[in-house]
Formats: C-alpha cells, structure tokens, sequence
C-alpha cells in the first residue's frame, strides 16, 4: 500500500490488512473514494486550506471539517512516523488518548482498549511484513525511555 492508501486507513479506521484486502477487487469506495480524500486533506494540511475550501472539495459539511481534520492528523502522525516502531508506538498512544477521554473505568471498556491495541500490533506486522523486516530490528525503539541517561544516541544503531 501507498502511503495515501495508508493515511486513507488510518482517516476512515480501517486496520491495514483489511484495507488491503479490499483494493483491486473493484471497490470503489477502497479504490477511489477514500484515497481521493485522503489525498485532499492531505493537499489541504500542505496548502493551508480554509474550511470552507475543504467543505467544497470533500463535499461535506462545513461542520464535519474539524473532526474529519483532525482524522487526518493522527492519520499522518501514524503514517509519517520515522519507521513502524514509532508508528506503532504513536497509534497505541492515541488509542490508550481516546479510551481515558471516554472513561476507562469498566471491563466493557477495558477489553474495547485491548482489541484496539491488538488491531496496532496487526498494523505493525502488516508494515514489517511489506518491508521484509522483523519485530527484532526495531525492539530497542520499542522499548525506549526517553527518561534514562542513554537515550540521547541509544538508537542509532538497529538490532540485527
């Protein structure tokens, strides 16, 4: 997958593999339709659209333009991350963000948080397996620590 075909999976909330697993069989939706926005906002970020602008152009309401911009900067800051393991840190984090803000104070709620942040693992694999990588090259970026003394330089060099 293209990185709008990404940031179109991260906007709409589609894990990656099942994205995917919905391109090339005539799916316009897939296809089309949400790349195509996702290639707008992203256009929009860059030129520093109006709402209004983005209301024309996505052919939505203008009320819909704060929540749907705000979509895609998540989106980017998951797509954009400087490699899976940070990709994979900054979605959990924005899943574990939105599970507090809606209260985490119940099993039902609890369970809602894991099967989100077992869907991220799923996205990390997808994104290891399309660069013929493995988990182990990025395990000290995954357990960084940006509060001990060796982390200025610590990742520099990969694991092999």
């Amino acid at each position: 997958m293209n990185r709008i075909q990404l940031l179109a999976a991260e906007i709409f909330g589609y894990s990656y593999a099942n994205y995917k697993d919905h391109l090339g069989i005539g799916n316009v939706r897939f296809d089309e339709m949400m790349p195509r926005q996702a290639e707008a906002l992203d256009k929009a970020e860059t030129e520093n659209w109006a709402a209004e602008e983005i209301s024309r152009t996505l052919d939505i309401s203008l009320d819909q333009v704060p929540g749907l911009r705000a979509s895609y900067q998540r989106a980017r800051s998951v797509v954009d991350a400087p490699n899976p393991a940070e990709s994979f840190r900054t979605a959990v984090r924005q899943c574990v963000d939105l599970a507090l803000d809606e209260g985490l104070s119940d099993e039902e709620s609890r369970e809602k948080l894991v099967k989100q942040i077992c869907y991220r693992a799923s996205d990390l694999g997808f994104l290891l397996k399309s660069r013929g990588e493995s988990l182990n090259k990025y395990s000290r970026h995954l357990r960084k620590d940006a509060d001990c003394d060796y982390y200025d330089g610590y990742f520099e060099e990969e694991d092999d």
